[in-house]
């Protein structure tokens, strides 16, 4: 199978909530993370994602996931790529929904969350919270702010333990 190529981050880190946040109210709604599957693509509106997650779900190297308001499953906020490497987690592809970007939108918080989440799997996995992703140039300087990330090389970045420690306490409090 021909590997797609290497797709860079590209994603505001809008804000780091409790969860995610409506923007209007403030009001903050508990999340949860699914595994989403390739039957799974009638969930996907394509008029809704940027991306082509279908072509994401066939790839047997990654797994994808989604984020939704709790007890309202069948409304995705947001979605993440991700595969284990062996010893980190590698983020291939994040975003949010069309109705979460932009200056109308309606949640945010919802990049933060599903970062955190690939921290903790990398945690819940004995790899010490270390996640690594190809960053988009222009946002660099955005995820070490934003996300306490490390730029490495080139466009890598390093999400590193302490980094994920603080997002995870961020989102996924006991």
């Amino acid at each position: 199978m021909k590997r797609p190529e290497k797709i860079l981050v590209d994603i505001e880190i809008d804000k780091l909530t409790n969860s995610i946040e409506n923007s209007a109210s403030g009001d903050v709604f508990d999340t949860d993370i699914f595994q989403l599957y390739s039957n799974d693509t009638k969930q996907i509106n394509k008029a809704v994602w940027q991306f082509n997650w279908q072509e994401q779900l066939k790839l047997n190297d990654r797994e994808t996931y989604k984020l939704v308001i709790r007890n309202n499953p069948k409304i995705i906020q947001g979605l993440i790529s991700i595969s284990d490497l062996g010893d980190h987690i590698y983020m291939h592809l994040i975003e949010s929904a069309k109705f979460n970007k932009g200056k109308t939108k309606i949640y945010t918080g919802v990049p933060g969350n599903l970062v955190a989440f690939a921290c903790k799997l990398s945690f819940d996995k004995g790899y010490d919270g270390y996640l690594a992703f190809d960053a988009k140039t222009v946002l660099v300087r955005h995820y070490q702010e934003t996300l306490f990330a490390t730029h490495y090389k080139g466009t890598k970045m390093i999400i590193e333990t302490p980094a994920a420690n603080r997002l995870i306490n961020q989102y996924f409090k006991k």
